[in-house]
């Protein structure tokens, strides 16, 4: 796992100097990849460390004045992808009302320059950054001079004539459209965690179903799925997911609780990942138990069908 900082005081977390890039970073989509990659092609040919700056809050919900907002991806998934991407530290800065009213010229000589020992810095090309987004790549290359850092823009990733950005793919996947969302983040989008023990509910309605809570997390989708699991076996295990508060039986904490076809076996505090192959339809309150079982027999089915076979796809593994 790659190291974690949160302050913006301290030592010098890289003596020797570092390569820096600066983001947000929320789902690690393929232009982030690609913005990590540069900098750990420098850091190597430099024989420097590389290293992140993000941020926790991410800044567009402190922004938000308190309004819940969707996210491709948790910390946990964040941080993990740092360090599949070979990045060594990250500086996770808590973004808050201080954070937001730092000057953009203080940001660059406490946080790059003295904090991370920055010997050069990697941005997307409309990165802004400080009090009021007074920083952009000109003041970076302007007082890189002075503190001994270059400062680069890497030029925009795009996929299917479109540039990859983490809005774009929020819209796609609210949409639906898990497919072209998969082409810009370079992976199928997936919700993973611990399986929790739920009402069990899904169980005496014939279902039954490994549970994850979101916490303070906001999901990008909603609704009924048809899903592939990952964590099961060597091959994704398909099967059919909500994910909501389950209007019917008056539920408030959103959940989404995973079936799966043909699956006999004990989940519970397994991590697994939930993959979203195609919605199904909304979450819907009925006005029963019986109600609701036919309709999760035709959402089952109709899972089944979009996924090419539930036993084929999963091969024999039970």
């Amino acid at each position: 796992m790659v190291k974690v900082f949160r302050d913006v005081a301290g030592p010098c977390l890289a003596p020797g100097g570092s390569v820096v890039a600066v983001g947000a970073f929320d789902g690690l989509h393929r232009g982030h990849r690609a913005l990590l990659a540069r900098v750990r092609e420098r850091a190597a040919a430099r024989s420097l460390v590389p290293v992140t700056v993000s941020f926790e809050p991410l800044p567009r919900q402190f922004f938000a004045r308190g309004e819940p907002l969707p996210r491709l991806s948790s910390l946990r998934e964040k941080l993990l992808g740092f360090a599949e991407a070979g990045i060594e530290a990250t500086l996770l800065l808590r973004f808050d009302a201080a954070l937001a009213a730092m000057p953009a010229e203080t940001f660059v000589r406490e946080v790059l320059a003295a904090r991370l020992g920055a010997r050069e810095i990697w941005v997307g090309e409309d990165f802004r950054f400080g009090h009021r987004r007074g920083g952009d790549l000109a003041m970076l290359q302007r007082l890189g001079g002075a503190l001994g850092f270059e400062a680069h823009a890497l030029p925009p990733v795009s996929a299917d004539g479109e540039r990859v950005s983490a809005s774009r793919i929020r819209a796609l996947l609210a949409a639906g459209e898990f497919a072209s969302a998969a082409r810009l983040l370079g992976r199928p989008f997936a919700i993973g965690g611990r399986v929790v023990r739920g009402e069990r509910l899904g169980r005496k309605l014939g279902y039954p179903t490994a549970n994850l809570r979101l916490g303070r997390r906001v999901a990008p989708v909603g609704g009924i799925f048809a899903v592939r699991v990952r964590g099961i076996g060597d091959a994704p295990w398909p099967g059919v997911a909500s994910l909501g508060v389950r209007p019917t039986v008056d539920g408030r904490e959103p959940l989404l609780e995973a079936h799966l076809f043909d699956y006999d076996g004990d989940l519970y505090g397994r991590r697994i990942e939930v993959e979203f192959v195609a919605k199904l339809r909304e979450e819907a309150k009925f006005p029963d138990l019986d109600a609701l079982k036919r309709q999760m027999d035709r959402d089952a089915a109709e899972a089944r069908r979009l996924l090419g076979g539930a036993r084929a796809a999963a091969g024999a593994r039970t």
